[in-house]
């Protein structure tokens, strides 16, 4: 590997540490908004349907502009957006009403962690390494220590200076994407196509019954992971009749804590794995832990199988964008923006499922999340087809 190219693999995985940061840090403060600016528990919930939204909108339309401008453009501005967002939550809020203000703060990082999400795995995967499955699963795992840290540090801050002191913090948070926006402007980035050659169109990419499978993995990819992890918390809260503090450590900390070792011990020791085996055997075992979740009557048996799950899934999404990069080689943007598009769907709707059916089952959260064991299920049939076809 070109030593050249070890800052831009660096600042890939400091990408997805930012992206933690957008993602999960403004959440740790949905009661102090509520408290300080007296903003209704309905319209704060209403915020991650936004953040989530606008990065659904931004990875569609990077289909259209990322080719046009170019990688290293993009890839600045979702830093520049993501830092921006950051300091205007800490002020804007004040000059115009609290709810707009906080909107208008979310939906400009909400754009830089969507281009986030487009283009640093292909960007990774364009730099020149001896094993990119490899390459890829370590890059992923850093959005999990990213989470694990957001939660961890902030909670310490919080602790040690006050919740009211969080405009501190948030502008320290801000301060990563800035180092990393810069380090990008400075960094060599190479093409996913070669220059004599020309990237798949659209069509091109529709008309192709791998890219659907390689779709339809994403999907599930997304609702196996989400489907527990997002209510983990509820889970942890509920069955063990803890703290929402001491939830958020049993559940989702663990979850994923395990969902990055996988993704790392993949990273240091790829080139040892086999990765369809792996990916077979992780998915067996995904479906084995929601069994453990649902079927077992001792909550901290169902709390394992949580665990376990975070484990399991750590493979599934870089796996997948590794399949895509070896299956369709000159995918392109297009490929990696779309199959973004395709992880984030089944991120909402993985959740979506499990909350629906649990509520209609009188709150029993069992009942929902074996209902989306249906997710790995599907990717596991997935992988078997893809293999005969090979």
């Amino acid at each position: 590997m070109k030593s050249t190219y070890k800052t831009t693999m660096f600042s890939c995985f400091v990408g997805y540490i930012v992206q933690a940061i957008v993602n999960n840090f403004v959440p740790l403060l949905f009661i102090t908004f509520q408290n300080t600016y007296q903003i209704p528990l309905s319209k704060i919930t209403l915020l991650v349907t936004i953040n989530f939204g606008v990065q659904l909108l931004v990875d569609l339309l990077a289909t259209k502009f990322v080719d046009k401008i170019g990688y290293r453009t993009s890839i600045v501005l979702a830093h520049v957006t993501s830092a921006l967002g950051l300091i205007l939550l800490t002020f804007l809020p004040e000059i115009i009403d609290s709810f707009v203000g906080i909107l208008i703060s979310v939906m400009i990082y909400a754009v830089g962690g969507g281009i986030i999400e487009v283009l640093i795995s292909p960007i990774m995967e364009s730099c020149p390494t001896d094993n990119k499955e490899k390459a890829m699963s370590l890059l992923h795992s850093f959005y999990c220590w990213g989470h694990v840290g957001v939660v961890l540090l902030s909670t310490l801050f919080f602790q040690m200076a006050g919740i009211e002191n969080w405009r501190i913090l948030t502008l320290v948070w801000a301060v990563i994407p800035i180092i990393n926006g810069i380090l990008f402007l400075k960094t060599p980035i190479a093409s996913l196509v070669a220059e004599e050659e020309k990237g798949m169109s659209l069509k091109e990419l529709f008309v192709n019954k791998t890219f659907w499978i390689l779709m339809l993995m994403m999907i599930c990819s997304g609702a196996s992971e989400q489907a527990v992890s997002q209510w983990a918390s509820a889970f942890a809260e509920q069955g063990l009749g803890i703290s929402k503090a001491a939830g958020d450590l049993a559940g989702p900390m663990t979850f994923a804590i395990l969902m990055g070792s996988a993704r790392a011990i993949y990273g240091k020791y790829g080139e040892k794995i086999n990765l369809d085996k792996f990916m077979k055997i992780s998915t067996v075992l995904c479906i084995l832990a929601y069994l453990l979740v649902c079927l077992t009557p001792s909550f901290i048996i169902s709390l394992i199988g949580c665990g376990l799950c975070g484990l399991s899934v750590g493979i599934m999404w870089p796996g997948t964008f590794s399949k895509a990069a070896v299956s369709l080689r000159l995918g392109g943007t297009a490929m990696f923006a779309l199959l973004a598009l395709a992880g984030d769907l089944g991120c909402a709707g993985g959740p979506t499922l499990v909350g629906m059916i649990s509520n209609a089952a009188s709150g029993d959260m069992k009942r929902g999340i074996l209902v989306a064991i249906i997710f790995p299920i599907i990717l596991l049939l997935c992988l078997c087809k893809k293999q005969r076809k090979a």
